[in-house]
């Protein structure tokens, strides 16, 4: 069961990185051009999965807003990484010391600012966009990488190899770059996999409310918003970007499942 758990997470993280990539190059139709003339045309062999209200090729607009929401992911995954790794590992590193309290309080108030309300604060400022709701994802996930790493960091700092490495005089950040980051570094990259899931579903949320990409770029959460008004008549407007959004965050999920209970140790010798 475990082993089925991160290869169906594998087989449908694989089914949107390749939808994203080959969407980037090609797609069946022009998912920004609108053809009225084709508005709301069931499934054909010319549009697989019908048309929208605008005449727009659904299976194209699936297909771009998978590169969009790959897009915003990565780019709120790398952003709470970089910055809350670091930081995490060195307030694990010095968990007795005031600055290192300071830091971790400093996070736990981010922590309680959630996506939706950064994207909303920083769209009042700057503007909405694509660039805003990957920021706000990416902040709001910053506190989580903090408290992950200092776990992590909070165990290794206890083992005899890291107290030896300290009489033998090597300085806290190789001892951190050496020794607490790779030791840590499964754990991460579960979490990673986890905040992919939730970057997805929050971004899907920003574009739904208006305060992601620009409704010249096709999204799921766009998608969604723009067919509610014919749910009822042409229920496929909703449920292929759905099932997209639901098939992401899933495969997400499950890819985190599976990589924790394949280098989780103590899972391995439960198992």
């Amino acid at each position: 069961m475990k082993r089925f758990t991160l290869w169906a997470g594998i087989v449908l993280v694989a089914g949107l990185v390749v939808t994203a990539v080959v969407a980037t190059f090609w797609t069946p139709h022009d998912p920004v051009r609108v053809e009225t003339s084709n508005a709301l045309q069931p499934p054909s062999a010319t549009h697989l999965l019908g048309t929208d209200p605008y005449g727009i090729d659904i299976l194209s607009k699936v297909m771009a807003g998978a590169a969009t929401c790959l897009q915003v992911g990565v780019i709120a995954v790398a952003i709470a990484s970089l910055v809350g790794i670091p930081l995490g590992i060195t307030v694990g590193m010095s968990a007795q010391s005031w600055w290192s309290r300071l830091l971790l309080r400093v996070s736990d108030l981010f922590y309680a600012f959630p996506a939706l309300l950064l994207a909303i604060l920083l769209a009042a400022a700057v503007g909405a966009s694509t660039v805003t709701a990957m920021v706000a994802i990416g902040i709001a996930t910053i506190p989580v990488f903090v408290r992950m790493a200092r776990a992590g960091a909070m165990q290794v700092m206890t083992r005899d190899y890291v107290a030896s490495a300290r009489v033998s005089g090597i300085s806290w950040p190789a001892i951190g770059v050496q020794h607490v980051l790779p030791n840590i570094a499964p754990l991460l990259g579960v979490q990673a996999s986890v905040s992919f899931a939730m970057a997805i579903l929050a971004e899907a949320a920003l574009s739904y409310l208006g305060l992601g990409a620009p409704v010249s770029q096709p999204t799921w959460g766009r998608m969604v918003l723009d067919a509610q008004r014919h749910i009822f008549t042409s229920p496929g407007l909703t449920v292929w970007p759905a099932l997209a959004i639901g098939a992401a965050v899933l495969g997400f999920n499950l890819l985190g499942d599976g990589l924790r209970d394949r280098l989780d140790p103590l899972l391995r010798e439960v198992s």
